[in-house]
């Protein structure tokens, strides 16, 4: 049953995929350039550390998206503050 559709633990076979949005205070337009580099570094660190897995990236002057899949230890909103912080 199990393909590379779905990934699976001790205890179930899931497919948990979240569109995590976010952006700077009052929306200000600083993350480009080497800023955004240095961001999507981070981000990928952080997802290898939490094991999850990035499948789409973009970071926009004012904002960021960012498509993530992730195993169901953690709650969307502990995986967006893991990012954020």
């Amino acid at each position: 049953m199990p393909s590379e559709r779905y990934r699976k633990n001790a205890g179930a076979v899931f497919t948990l995929k979240y569109h995590l949005v976010w952006r700077p205070k009052y929306r200000k337009a600083i993350l480009g350039g080497m800023l955004a580099e240095r961001l999507k570094e981070l981000l990928r660190e952080k997802a290898t550390e939490l094991g999850a897995e990035i499948h789409s990236l973009e970071i926009q002057p004012d904002h960021v998206h960012m498509f993530v899949a992730s195993d169901p230890t953690y709650a969307p909103a502990q995986i967006a503050a893991q990012f954020k912080g």
